[in-house]
């Protein structure tokens, strides 16, 4: 019978591996489409790869499969020859979502929880406690502010990433629920109802699902349950006791020294 477990125990650590591995690449691959504007390579890619029915993590929710047929749609909808239309339409609307705000969707937390809706308030200085707790910093925190979407998505695709401690695990649960799943949705839906493109309403309402269930499938895996809205607003008051957190590189920025 030990044998019988020993071999339990070696599938279930490598289901993990792998379950944590794709979590890790849908992350980045999530991240990268709110980074930049999408060039030919990108959207290429896209439809070489069948996405997003090509990540790792199988989306089950209404929302999620909703973002996915959505998503899906607006790949299979790109022109054979992908022209310099098509990249002028996704690139003016990536501009009015991520540099000239038309939208009034930023993809900064602070705007979203700061009462007066200001850039780089508390809840950017809190984002940048966790990146260092892990030896981690942003590039440039006045081009891409350490609260920004991009660099949340990447710094949990980092803590899925390492495979020796569960640790980390618990780490993204905490933080997807203090700072990334406070405002994720309000961003997503907001985009999606007034970008110009079903391109960008479809990256937007993948990423929010996406991380939703990722967040109720850790509550499973790690034993840690969401706490509600309430208890996480009481959590993060100005004088709450904080909690300690268990650092390397900024994710997609290159080691830091």
């Amino acid at each position: 019978m030990a044998e019988v477990k020993d071999r339990d125990d070696n599938t279930s650590v490598e289901l993990l591996h792998t379950f944590k591995q794709a979590v890790a690449d849908d992350l980045d691959m999530l991240a990268l489409l709110h980074q930049e504007e999408p060039d030919r390579e990108i959207l290429e890619a896209l439809r070489n790869f069948d996405f997003p029915h090509s990540m790792g993590l199988k989306l089950v929710s209404q929302e999620g499969v909703h973002a996915i047929d959505l998503m899906s749609r607006a790949v299979g909808s790109f022109p054979e020859s992908l022209d310099d239309d098509l990249l002028d339409e996704l690139a003016a609307d990536y501009a009015d979502i991520y540099l000239n705000h038309s939208l009034q969707a930023s993809p900064l937390e602070s705007v979203w929880l700061d009462e007066e809706h200001l850039t780089c308030q508390e809840s950017m200085f809190q984002v940048r406690a966790w990146y260092e707790l892990y030896g981690l910093m942003a590039e440039d925190w006045r081009i891409r502010p350490d609260d920004d979407l991009v660099l949340q998505l990447q710094f949990v695709s980092y803590l899925f990433s390492n495979q020796k401690s569960e640790k980390h695990l618990q780490d993204a649960a905490r933080f997807m629920d203090e700072h990334l799943l406070r405002w994720l949705a309000d961003f997503s839906h907001r985009v999606a109802s007034r970008s110009a493109t079903p391109y960008f309403a479809g990256v937007a309402l993948l990423t929010a699902a996406y991380c939703e269930e990722l967040r109720d499938l850790l509550a499973v895996v790690i034993g840690q349950p969401r706490p509600s809205p309430e208890e996480i607003a009481e959590r993060m008051k100005p004088n709450a006791p904080k909690q300690e957190v268990s650092l390397s590189y900024m994710p997609g920025m290159g080691p830091a020294v």
